[in-house]
């Protein structure tokens, strides 16, 4: 059974069936995906890590269909009921809805009415009519009366026969299947507002009357639709087609699959009305809950992926590096929180200045910044993005003028999603002993401008604030995708083992949280790690843990030159066999790409280490321990603009994106409310994944089309020839809305997706949670 499940994962992955083999055995002994898919290149054939994330997850499910396929077969054995049919198709089925409808006629289940009427006798009945339609239905009932299981006539009867019927028509594996998938390519979802329900649901006014085939809905709108039944706004319809006719075909497949049919015997009406029945009351529900187990399935996947996307774009976004970096964390009466941190992230100096209202004492917070400023050799301010950040900003702009020829200084405005998470965790508290938790947010906020991989760890990922409709996802599906998406982004970095945080380190790979922890208590007993060697005197940090964290922690100013870079300890054989070949020493050799670049890999290639490894080597030694991360650059707010009024249509601005939805992204243009550019004016081109276009952290310039006062909303263009919308104006109450059609969708196309996306979104944390809220895509 694992040769088949390694061929079925291969064929599905369009890979050879030994490098999946050889993938399953590493992870099954311990290894983690990224160490696999960069150290084991010769025996997976060099899958990637989004491959081999794939093959993990497949291989889960696919053993879990194998363990539930042997727990049915074990299940109808100790019936008796286990036929030589039935055990091929188990043993055929490839999904776990198939095997649920093969084992649906012999699962323990409460009793029924078939189950009370084939107790009663009543089985014969059904199977004489069924078999025979020329038989009466009434006259042949007369012969089943029994008044102890209370039949005490040919209705009651009858009856039973039908609930039998009706059960044995429900149960049909293969029927169902085909019913399944029929209503899958021709049924939609319909859904209108409830009674009294228009004012409190007007963020899900879009569809209060709303129809849309289930093969065409996007993952955002499904989940849209089933937040606004949650919330008991809208009602919801799964229809199995448009019209009557689409129900008489389903009912015409279950009586071909019977037999039956309407040739004017005495049986035939009877036996059609059972088959409406049993469609009706049964089979129709059955599916109807299938159905939307699919929809949420498939749009809770893409909700997930979108947010796994988005964190590893966050993740990896551009540090400014080891600078000396000043964190505002903004605010009015309570003032604006200050950190100075060092080029390690050490906090030099923390304070409080009140430079807005009520207090307005603007000259006296400029005077005391300065000062720390000077104090500390200050080259970067960062300047969260959430309440009162514009004007902070305003304030960090006076003070770069103010000290223009005394300081190399320049001011950025980052996000603070999560920060106030990180402050008051317990790891903060460990971290900061001491130090105020309103103060910690601006440590964190200063920190994640030096490196936000090594800051964004500390914080569970859920609270970063970069997914859509996070809270009505699966917990644990979210925290594994998230779980993988940190750890890979970590080790494509690689962490310093001197300066790394438990946080980080535990995010290596082949490191738990309490390794972690030995390393950091390690180093604070013993100073420095000297080598990679040393991490085999720590605590619990065996051999395996060793060959697995080895190539990602890096130790720059060490003993040995190669401990600084991504070649792992084991290949280090094969750097000397380099270093014989071209005469070279270690410090000639590093970053000496005019040698390094003559070199062929076969010539040093062994059994062990083949040509992939020793051309990932010689890529390292031109450039050891280079960091994957684009080059740091920050977006320049327009001065003057500071708030949604202060936008007009037409205007260009420069703006980040903070996030990336399956409909378009959200562009911060320094107004304290995100704006929306929609897909379809993203580019100057059809595009089909947002993604394609833009990620988070992203500069970008982008014209205003249309803002929306009241409402919060703006829209904007990264085309930027499109002209602003019609009638667009800041009076205006809305967006245009458009004729909306039976279907539900609007007219103007696009722009009524748009809207239907913002029909519901979850709540992260932060400024981007206030951006979603307002533009109706949060709770």
């Amino acid at each position: 059974m694992a040769q088949a499940i390694d061929q079925r994962i291969a064929e599905e992955l369009s890979v050879g069936a030994h490098q999946v083999r050889s993938a399953v055995a590493l992870l099954d002994d311990g290894s983690t995906v990224p160490f696999v898919a960069r150290y084991r290149k010769e025996a997976t054939g060099g899958l990637t890590d989004e491959q081999l994330r794939a093959l993990e997850e497949r291989l889960g499910y696919l053993r879990e269909l194998e363990a539930r396929r042997t727990s049915i077969l074990e299940s109808v054995s100790e019936q008796g009921k286990l036929t030589a049919e039935l055990r091929a198709q188990i043993d055929a089925a490839d999904t776990k809805a198939r095997l649920e409808d093969l084992y649906a006629p012999y699962k323990q289940k409460r009793r029924t009415k078939a189950q009370i009427a084939r107790e009663a006798g009543l089985e014969p009945l059904a199977d004489t009519l069924l078999n025979d339609p020329t038989q009466d239905p009434e006259t042949v009932a007369a012969g089943f009366l029994n008044p102890e299981a209370e039949v005490n006539d040919a209705a009651a009867a009858l009856a039973g026969a039908r609930a039998i019927l009706t059960e044995r028509y429900s149960e049909d594996a293969d029927l169902i299947g085909e019913l399944r998938e029929r209503m899958w390519r021709r049924g939609r979802v319909a859904s209108r507002v409830r009674d009294g329900a228009e004012e409190k649901g007007a963020k899900f006014s879009d569809y209060f009357e709303f129809s849309e085939t289930f093969t065409t809905l996007p993952s955002h709108r499904v989940l849209a639709l089933l937040r606004g039944e949650k919330e008991e706004v809208l009602s919801l319809t799964l229809e199995p087609g448009g019209d009557e006719a689409d129900a008489a075909d389903y009912e015409a497949m279950i009586a071909a699959k019977f037999g039956i049919q309407d040739l004017g015997r005495a049986a035939d009406a009877w036996l059609a009305k059972t088959v409406s029945w049993a469609w009706r009351t049964r089979i129709l529900v059955k599916l109807g809950v299938d159905l939307r187990m699919r929809l949420w399935q498939g749009a809770e996947d893409e909700a997930v992926k979108v947010f796994a996307t988005n964190l590893k774009d966050l993740l990896l976004a551009a540090p400014a590096g080891q600078k000396t970096v000043m964190g505002l964390d903004p605010a009015y009466r309570t003032g604006v929180k200050v950190a100075v941190v060092d080029p390690t992230g050490k906090v030099l100096e923390t304070a409080a200045v009140y430079p807005h209202q009520p207090q307005n004492q603007w000259d006296a917070s400029l005077a005391a910044l300065a000062a720390l400023v000077q104090k500390h050799g200050v080259e970067l301010i960062a300047i969260g993005n959430g309440t009162a950040s514009r004007e902070t900003d305003k304030l960090a702009g006076d003070l770069v003028k103010a000290l223009a020829g005394k300081a190399e200084l320049a001011k950025l405005v980052v996000s603070e999603a999560g920060a106030s998470v990180y402050s008051a965790s317990a790891y903060a508290t460990k971290e900061l002993p001491g130090l105020d938790v309103s103060l910690r947010g601006a440590v964190s906020i200063a920190r994640r401008l030096q490196d936000p991989l090594a800051e964004l760890v500390k914080i569970d990922p859920k609270h970063i604030g970069v997914g859509q409709y996070q809270h009505d996802l699966t917990e644990s599906k979210l925290t594994k995708s998230l779980e993988a998406v940190v750890e890979d982004a970590v080790n494509a970095v690689g962490v310093d083992l001197n300066t790394a945080s438990v946080p980080l380190l535990s995010q290596v790979s082949g490191l738990t949280q309490s390794i972690a922890a030995n390393i950091v208590a390690w180093r604070d007993e013993h100073g420095r790690f000297n080598d990679r060697k040393d991490l085999l005197n720590v605590a619990r940090l065996g051999p395996k843990a060793f060959e697995q964290a080895a190539g990602f922690l890096r130790v720059p100013g060490g003993s040995n030159p190669l401990d600084a870079s991504a070649v792992h300890p084991e290949a280090y054989p094969v750097v000397e066999r380099i270093l014989a070949g071209t005469g070279e020493g270690i410090t000639g050799l590093l970053g000496n790409a005019a040698t390094l670049r003559k070199l062929k890999p076969g010539d040093f290639a062994d059994e062990r280490f083949g040509v992939p490894t020793v051309s990932d080597i010689l890529t390292e030694l031109e450039k050891p321990g280079r960091d994957p991360r684009p080059e740091f650059k920050a977006a320049t707010f327009k001065e003057g603009v500071e708030k949604v009024s202060d936008l007009e249509e037409g205007m260009i601005l420069e703006g980040a994106v903070t996030n990336v939805a399956a409909f378009g992204a959200f562009v911060d243009v320094g107004v304290h409310q995100d704006g929306l550019v929609h897909i379809s004016a993203l580019a100057n081109r059809y595009v089909e994944d947002p993604r394609e276009v833009v990620k988070p952290g992203d500069v970008v310039r982008v014209k205003v089309l249309s803002v929306d006062i009241p409402r919060q909303r703006i829209s904007l263009s990264m085309r930027l020839d499109d002209e602003p919308e019609a009638g667009g104006g800041k009076s205006r109450g809305g967006e245009g809305a458009g004729r909306r059609g039976k279907s539900g969708k609007s007219e103007k196309g696009g722009r009524q997706q748009q809207r239907q996306a913002r029909g519901g979104q979850s709540q992260p944390q932060g400024a981007m949670a206030e951006a979603l809220r307002r533009a109706g895509l949060s709770q």
